[in-house]
């Protein structure tokens, strides 16, 4: 193959890795911001209903 043939092929290929690296960012970007989005439902969720659970399960103290 000639040097522009070469250059071209080689240019084609970081091209296309370039591309799936940054889809592949843009994956984890969406992942995490679904994770954080769940964890802060779950979050909100638990303290309206823990604190309500809590005072009715547990017995007083005793000293």
């Amino acid at each position: 193959m000639h040097a522009p043939e070469l250059q071209q092929l080689r240019s084609a290929e970081l091209l296309r890795r370039a591309e799936q690296e940054r889809l592949a960012r843009e994956v984890a970007r969406s992942n995490r911001a679904a994770r954080r989005a769940a964890t802060a439902r779950t979050a909100e969720s638990e303290s309206h209903s823990r604190l309500g659970r809590l005072g009715r399960l547990r017995p007083p103290r005793t000293a």
